[in-house]
């Protein structure tokens, strides 16, 4: 979870410009993820990046709102919590 604060949460819950509609749906990301085990947190992450109807619309605003997605995160997420991580 640190990595994901870093890079993609903590950037919108701290800006003065974020909406409070995206800091919401951050907010709830944040409380989805943290009720999974580490192998269920990658695989939020992926189905999230893959496209659910609910996150694409969320990644859209994200970025319309200028702030990193996870797909901005894709390669280093994919190396650093590959299965061997996992295992």
């Amino acid at each position: 979870m640190q990595f994901l604060h870093e890079r993609v949460f903590d950037p919108v819950l701290n800006s003065d410009i974020a909406s409070t509609k995206l800091k919401k749906g951050i907010r709830m990301t944040i409380v989805r993820m943290e009720l999974r085990d580490a192998i269920g947190m990658v695989s939020y992450f992926w189905s999230a990046v893959t496209g659910t109807e609910r996150s694409i619309g969320f990644a859209k605003s994200m970025k319309d709102e200028g702030f990193d997605r996870f797909e901005e995160a894709i390669d280093e997420f994919r190396t650093r919590f590959s299965d061997l991580w996992l295992a």
